[in-house]
Parts: C-alpha cells; structure tokens; sequence
C-alpha cells in the first residue's frame, strides 16, 4: 500500500541522508521523494511515497523519524484532505508534420510545449500521478527520447498549521 509522508525539517546539511538512511535500514522502498524550502527558509518540507505492508512498521518508523534532531514534524497525510502533484518533462520524437497532432493530445492535460528542435519536442505536464502516466502512454507511439519527473509534493488542504507546527517554528528560533 502507497503511504504519503510529509516531513518539515530544518534546512540543514545531511537531514535528507539521515532520514532516507533510517528508511532503508527498516527496508522501505521510496517511490519518490521531493524536497524544497518552505514558507520558512530555516525549514524544509519533504514529501516521500513509500510502498508498505505493515502499517504498524510505518508507525513506527514515523515516531522514529520525529525524534530525529532537525525534525521539527512528521506525518503520514495519506488519508487526509490534500493537495499533491508531480511535474514532468517528457522528449519526444517529432517533426514538423506531426506537432499539430501531439500539440491536440496534450492540450486535455494541461500540457504545454516547452522546447522544439528539429526533431524532438520537450513537453511539461503537471498534476496527480495518474494523469502524468496518460499523458505519457499516450506519447509513448511517438517515441519518449527521455523523461524526467520530479516526484510528488503535498500538503495538507485547506488548514491553518496546528499550534504544535506553530511552537515547532518558535524552537527555530
């Protein structure tokens, strides 16, 4: 079963190794994962997909986790209200003749051409996991030179941070 995990950390040197370093100790393979700053610049927000079957494992895993030293908060926000999405790059092969074609399939997705050469077009889609892989199957009988994907990002949706997030910043401090 797919788990969705958030973590605010401190934006310094070595969390990230830390916390993948305990999740491959307990043999939890991550799906992806994607880092960035948050609203903080002393804070960072990593979101990671793991694949578990034991879910009393992930607990435990996640109370771990939050007694890491720059860990400020931990959760698995996969039952939750939230927002999430993933971004790609997509090459594929195309000339002149056939861009109006691929330009008809990608514009249902939200898609948009962000490169053109000679022979290839480079494509951008964002969204949710499974609208990502249509697009991408859809592209596949054109020729997919190269893919890059960025992994999923969430938060939760529609709510304030909780007074703990709030007096986690304040250790920050």
């Amino acid at each position: 079963m797919k788990r969705i995990i958030t973590a605010k950390v401190k934006n310094r040197s070595g969390v990230l190794n830390r916390i993948t370093g305990l999740l491959q100790r307990r043999q939890f393979n991550i799906e992806s994962i994607s880092v960035g700053r948050t609203e903080h610049e002393e804070m960072s927000r990593i979101t990671f997909v793991v694949d578990v079957e034991d879910f009393q494992k992930l607990e435990q895993v996640t109370k771990q986790l939050n007694k890491q030293v720059d860990v400020i908060k931990v959760s698995d926000i996969t039952d939750k209200a939230i927002v999430a999405r993933e971004l790609a790059l997509i090459k594929i092969q195309s000339n002149p003749q056939l861009r109006h074609e691929i330009q008809s399939i990608i514009d249902p997705f939200r898609a948009s051409v962000i490169d053109v050469s000679k022979d290839t077009l480079s494509i951008q889609v964002t969204g949710k996991q499974e609208k990502v892989e249509a697009l991408i199957e859809l592209l596949r009988p054109y020729g997919v030179k190269d893919i890059a994907r960025t992994g999923l990002t969430a938060f939760l949706r529609g709510q304030q941070p909780s007074s703990s997030e709030q007096s986690s910043f304040s250790l920050l401090h």
